[in-house]
């Protein structure tokens, strides 16, 4: 979805390790990409990112943390850091 979302056309979904960062060294996603990421998790699961700085750092940390806050949302509670 990631991939999907914001047009990483030079990355297979399959390239992405699960623990690796979103951001900076990881996939290299900056806070447009985030903002693209968070709207499309909304449309696609109606799941919605809060105005929570702190909390979205750990929420974009990696794909993993990412993937366990909508299944947590998902399944109707917010998973715990």
């Amino acid at each position: 979805m990631i991939v999907e979302a914001l047009v990483l056309e030079d990355v297979k979904p399959a390239e992405i390790e699960t623990e690796a960062p979103l951001f900076l060294d990881g996939l290299g996603l900056d806070s447009i990409d985030a903002l693209e990421l968070a709207m499309a998790l909304e449309e696609r699961y109606g799941v919605a990112i809060e105005d929570d700085p702190e909390r979205n750092q750990e929420i974009f940390a990696s794909v993993k943390s990412l993937a366990d806050f909508v299944r947590g949302q998902l399944e109707g509670a917010t998973p715990q850091s």
